[in-house]
């Protein structure tokens, strides 16, 4: 059985299609997390596979579409912008894909890859039936490193680091407190609106490397209650369907979640710790015309 799925191609070939559909669903763009969301809806994907996660940590099932995105974006059916934004090339939006064409598509690049040497992609070799992709980038890429670094931290490491990240996205009064038995609550700012309107948010800080579950987004937001009106979570790890859920269920007051990833593009946007960096790749086919 695991002979044939191979023969075939990876477990995020079938995703080839449905990201394009999901692309166009959205006008055209969308953040990872949207896409992923989409994706999930209309094939109907379990909050159990979409809670599965890789021996790395990640999500296997947001990776498995990261990865149908990377030969898309080969392919010319999506723009690759690195701005946190995924979108359709024109190509793209006058292109479906079967499971066969899909299929094609993976060849193909399998192929180039292989002409090319190691700079073929890695994939980690199959566990038991399921074929297991990792991460896209090997040598891990800075992303990576970046949430490998604030894992390492201790605890009030990373709560100062959340502090410092608030108050450069505008909070001001931000307290960290650092105590036990304050109910997961580890400091408050205040975020102010205008000139006129300000309220104050409650933050829990969490170093992980697994998953957050629902039952720290509700127990967050009892320790809320009679405090703010507004609630952030911020972790190195990720948060499960369910808690995503949770944190934005009807009737009660929402709370913000901010895994790994967006920590990493607060690091970024913010230049705190991240050193951007200019190249420039030669296009030979600008300089044809002028033989």
């Amino acid at each position: 059985m695991a002979k044939n799925r191979t023969a075939e191609g990876p477990q995020f070939v079938r995703f080839f299609g449905p990201l394009l559909d999901a692309l166009r669903k959205l006008g055209g763009s969308g953040t990872p997390d949207e896409v992923v969301e989409q994706i999930a809806d209309a094939l109907g994907v379990t909050d159990k596979e979409q809670n599965s996660l890789l021996p790395s940590g990640q999500p296997r099932f947001k990776n498995q579409v990261a990865w149908a995105r990377f030969y898309l974006v080969r392919s010319e059916l999506l723009d690759s912008s690195k701005r946190g934004v995924w979108s359709l090339t024109e190509k793209g939006r006058k292109t479906s894909l079967n499971m066969e064409q899909a299929r094609d598509i993976f060849q193909k690049w399998s192929r180039i890859f292989q002409e090319q040497g190691n700079t073929k992609p890695k994939v980690q070799e199959p566990i038991a039936e399921e074929p297991v992709e990792e991460a896209i980038s090997h040598p891990k890429n800075y992303r990576e490193q970046v949430i490998d670094l604030m894992q390492s931290l201790p605890a009030s490491g990373f709560e100062r680091l959340s502090q410092r990240l608030l108050r450069e996205a505008g909070f001001t009064k931000v307290v960290v407190t650092g105590q036990s038995g304050d109910g997961g609550i580890d400091g408050y700012g205040t975020l102010q609106i205008n000139p006129l309107l300000s309220f104050k948010v409650l933050f829990q800080c969490k170093r992980y490397s697994k998953s957050v579950s629902p039952t720290h987004v509700r127990d967050f937001r009892g320790a809320m209650a009679g405090c703010a009106d507004k609630g952030i979570i911020l972790t190195t790890g990720t948060f499960t369907t369910e808690a995503r859920r949770e944190a934005t269920r009807d009737g009660v007051p929402p709370i913000e979640l901010i895994d790994g990833e967006k920590l990493v593009d607060l690091l970024q946007s913010l230049e705190l710790g991240l050193k951007p960096i200019t190249a420039y790749e030669i296009e030979p086919g600008f300089f044809n015309e002028f033989q």
